[in-house]
């Protein structure tokens, strides 16, 4: 693991392990259990990570059971027996009610101690590891560390996106509308992709996620930005199999990633 720069990335929402405590997920078909996974996200960026020395964090669990850049409230009366929120307030949160193309998951709401449960397998130790990372870096005197978080986005928006129908940028950045990061970082990230041969969006659909609320600290020197690879590149979005063009987009991210991490000893953030 390189420790000569502040950076590391996590993918949150590549894993596709079902575990025990969500049984209904166990029978669902290919197509619909896989619908709003990032699949091969991990595929894509593991070349360039293994090469380039860079620090990540993944998980093996299915998003659906426990989505790692939601927060253990965000859930609603339809995931969790006793939760004060109405239905519909968080469909699609901490636990998955229903897919973002509104087939239904959840038969019924899950018990509260089957939520602890779940939080203490999945989201405790995904995010205990990222804080390790920050605090790594942080005791070997680094003043500014840089985090992306990365996803993957379907090509087309829709209805429960902000974005129904539109098609999509093949990648997006956010910064949680320039709380998460400083604008050099922002600024390099963008140039990153784009230099590499992506068509980059910033801030839309996607404005960022609770990964890059809660870590993108920038006041403190925590960088924070959530970068959304457009699924239609790489894979049969019907099927949810990679397709052979996944190679070139493998390159393109390598190449990316590797910028970013040239040039990061070359920034000089705002509040440093």
């Amino acid at each position: 693991m390189s420790q000569t720069v502040p950076f590391f990335i996590t993918i949150p929402h590549a894993g596709e392990k079902v575990p025990t405590e969500t049984p209904w997920l166990a029978s669902l078909p290919e197509e619909i259990l896989m619908a709003d996974v990032d699949r091969y996200v991990d595929v894509l960026y593991k070349p360039a990570l293994t090469k380039l020395e860079i620090p990540y964090q993944l998980t093996e669990w299915h998003r659906y059971a426990v989505d790692l850049n939601r927060v253990p409230s965000d859930v609603d009366e339809q995931a969790v027996q006793g939760t004060p929120k109405k239905a519909g307030t968080h469909t699609d949160g901490y636990h998955w009610v229903m897919t973002k193309g509104g087939i239904q998951l959840m038969p019924t709401p899950m018990s509260a101690k089957t939520h602890r449960d779940l939080t203490q397998l999945i989201y405790e130790p995904f995010h205990q590891s990222v804080r390790n990372y920050y605090e790594l870096f942080q005791q070997k005197g680094f003043k500014n560390i840089y985090h992306i978080d990365a996803h993957s986005m379907p090509s087309i928006g829709t209805k429960m996106h902000r974005d129904p129908g539109q098609l999509r940028a093949d990648i997006v950045v956010s910064d949680c509308s320039q709380k998460s990061c400083d604008a050099t970082f922002r600024d390099l990230v963008i140039a990153a992709y784009t230099i590499s041969g992506f068509k980059v969006a910033y801030n839309w659909p996607y404005l960022g996620g609770r990964v890059t609320e809660q870590y993108g600290r920038p006041e403190l020197g925590h960088h924070a930005i959530q970068v959304e690879l457009n699924r239609a590149l790489y894979m049969n979005e019907k099927t949810k199999k990679i397709i052979p063009e996944h190679e070139q987009v493998q390159n393109k991210i390598f190449q990316a990633v590797s910028y970013i991490k040239s040039e990061l000893p070359k920034l000089k953030p705002s509040q440093s």
